[in-house]
């Protein structure tokens, strides 16, 4: 892909592979990676609007201040005068790759294809780890939202919502929820 447009923080962005680009202060440390959201991907024949399968990784390379801007106020006749000033908090970003990984130089690759011979026994030996839901917990649990636990929490017996406060304490970790489970099983002792 030779080109994508990106959302981040509310805007969009036409961005290629290693551009470096200005954005509004992202809550990512300097040097960590994310992947933004891919609206469009194009330069390869026809433009794919909402492309699935297709990542954009961007590497955040330091925090800075935008120029200063200086606003003013006057009135007339009134001696009336202020002045402020403001600077935006941005991010500057690099495109590490567009449709896949992470580019890899040369070298890299050369000291990869060995360990990847070697890797596919050891993988291939042991089964894919899958988390295991505790038992009790609600049918469909995994796909509810914090709205619809706090809703549906009320209806939940014991060993349920038990089973659910464990789920989100070790998994999930949403605020929300793990109030909503603690508040029904405290209505439940209740009575």
């Amino acid at each position: 892909m030779s080109y994508a447009i990106i959302t981040v923080g509310g805007k969009q962005y036409r961005v290629q592979e290693g551009e470096r680009l200005l954005v509004d202060r992202l809550p990512v440390e300097d040097g960590g990676t994310f992947t933004p959201a891919v609206l469009l991907v194009g330069g390869d024949g026809e433009p794919q609007l909402d492309p699935s399968g297709v990542v954009v990784t961007a590497k955040v390379l330091g925090q800075q201040r935008g120029p200063k801007i200086r606003i003013g106020k006057y009135k007339k006749r009134t001696g009336y005068k202020r002045h402020t000033g403001f600077r935006a908090a941005l991010t500057q970003i690099e495109i590490e790759s567009i449709g896949g990984g992470k580019r890899r130089s040369a070298a890299a690759k050369k000291d990869a294809e060995p360990k990847q011979d070697a890797e596919p026994k050891a993988e291939a030996a042991a089964p894919e780890e899958t988390v295991a839901e505790p038992a009790g917990l609600p049918a469909g649990y995994s796909d509810l939202t914090v709205a619809a636990i706090k809703d549906a929490a009320g209806s939940w017996d014991e060993t349920e919502l038990k089973a659910a406060l464990e789920h989100e304490q070790a998994h999930a970790k949403r605020k929300g929820a793990i109030a909503a489970i603690e508040a029904a099983l405290a209505a439940d002792e209740e009575e």
